[in-house]
């Protein structure tokens, strides 16, 4: 025994804690050290070999991240521990040697250092999903009657905002209920992308619908007609409480469900801006783009202009792929092209970031999010979620984009030579019962 190496018994504990003090004869402080830390691995080896998307859909939340640090920063200090312990009985065994004293100081900063930055990745994470789950609500939210009149005409600029929290006009029955989920970006303190994704978990099939930016003049849930542009509701209604006492997000979220005929249960908001280094994080997306765009006038805010990209398959790096959503000037372009190519880009989207080797990716797709992604999904559901994005099949999708016949161009008389859209409510009527049958409000009137 007297052989024992205080150096041996440090390398042992520091690779897996009660392996130095078996190699020292202490089979019991062995088991009690090294049975906390198997059991641990095993069960996140079961969760890993198990339900993927329920782990997945656990570590993105804030509890999930937060069980991660406290874990990761007991295991770091169970493993000085046990270092500590098996050296002390090595010392009294052998004696101690300045040799040995260095290495275990080493050994003891790999740990040190190894967990923090562990620790700091699971708290950057908490932090981030602390603020994309920006609230878990459940009930109606009745909106509250309001003078009726005209609204919207001459709007002044409005400055942005980050006040997303807001409770649903409605939650899905079942877990088999159709789930209405809204999808927006947001450039500037204008909604730049206003789309519709209607998921129905029973058949996995699923809906895409765009509202066009420039739809002008609709009804307004509460009677009254809006006269500026679709995307320019939200901004409205923070400058206007008084007309507008629903609050920003709530009021555009509550009127596109009422356009639509269904209500809308949860809303995804990104700021296009962070659209980029999401796209850049994940490794670039590829699409199949159906003709080549040339946009001379596409503004890149850097002092250039002009945007082209040949038609076929192309990969998008973030940079041209915020241009592919947002240009609409070349040459057959509209904002129609553009939503048709938004709706593209992001079932490529799903279609990367479903894929596995995202995994060691999610600490940082997080930590971008968490800057520039608000949504409320509720966090107990996001498995599900998550398991229906990888069920869905992409080419079954069916997508919309609600221009002619379902909303036309007014003459330039009548809407002063600005460019707007007009709903044409009968026939938005008739396709949300065609998708939606009885769930749609239309179906009733």
């Amino acid at each position: 025994m007297n052989r024992r190496s205080a150096s041996l018994a440090a390398v042992l504990s520091f690779l897996w804690p009660g392996l130095g003090h078996a190699y020292l004869g202490r089979r019991r402080a062995a088991l009690a050290f090294a049975l906390p830390v198997v059991l641990a691995t095993a069960a996140i080896l079961i969760a890993l070999v198990g339900d993927l998307d329920s782990l997945l859909g656990y570590l993105i939340t804030p509890s999930g991240s937060m069980t991660v640090l406290v874990l990761v920063l007991l295991v770091g200090a169970w493993r000085v521990i046990a270092m500590v312990d098996a050296v002390a009985i090595a010392r009294r065994i052998a004696g101690l040697r300045r040799g040995a004293m260095a290495l275990t100081g080493v050994l003891l900063a790999v740990i040190l250092a190894s967990h923090a930055a562990v620790a700091y990745t699971a708290y950057t994470a908490y932090d981030a999903s602390s603020k994309i789950f920006v609230g878990d609500h459940s009930g109606d939210a009745t909106p509250t009657p309001i003078p009726s009149g005209p609204l919207g005409s001459g709007m002044p600029s409005p400055e942005p905002s980050d006040e997303f929290n807001m409770t649903p006009n409605a939650t899905p029955q079942t877990a088999e209920s159709r789930i209405n989920i809204l999808l927006t970006g947001i450039h500037g303190s204008l909604n730049d992308t206003l789309m519709i994704l209607s998921v129905n978990p029973v058949d996995d099939s699923v809906v895409m619908l765009s509202f066009p930016r420039d739809i002008s003049n609709f009804p307004l849930y509460d009677g009254r007609t809006f006269g500026g542009k679709i995307n320019s509701l939200m901004s409205w209604a923070r400058n206007h409480p008084t007309d507008m006492p629903d609050g920003p997000f709530p009021t555009l979220v509550n009127e596109l469900g009422y356009l639509l005929g269904v209500p809308i249960h949860y809303y995804a908001a990104i700021n296009l801006n962070g659209f980029v280094k999401v796209i850049d994080d994940v490794g670039g997306v590829t699409v199949d783009n159906p003709r080549a765009i040339n946009d001379p006038r596409y503004d890149w805010l850097d002092g250039t202009h002009g945007f082209t990209l040949p038609a076929g398959t192309v990969k998008l790096t973030g940079r041209t792929a915020l241009a592919y959503v947002r240009s609409r000037q070349g040459l057959g372009d509209s904002d129609f092209t553009r939503a048709a190519r938004q709706q593209q880009l992001l079932v490529a989207l799903r279609n990367k970031l479903t894929s596995p080797d995202m995994l060691p990716k999610l600490p940082a797709l997080i930590q971008v999010a968490g800057d520039n992604v608000r949504t409320n999904l509720p966090t107990d559901r996001l498995d599900q979620f998550i398991g229906l994005a990888r069920k869905i099949d992409t080419k079954a999708i069916k997508q919309y984009v609600l221009g002619p016949p379902y909303s036309i161009h007014p003459p330039n008389s009548a809407t002063g030579g600005i460019y707007t859209l007009k709903l044409q409510m009968d026939k938005l009527a008739a396709l949300s019962i065609k998708l939606f049958g009885s769930d749609s409000r239309y179906a009733s009137d």
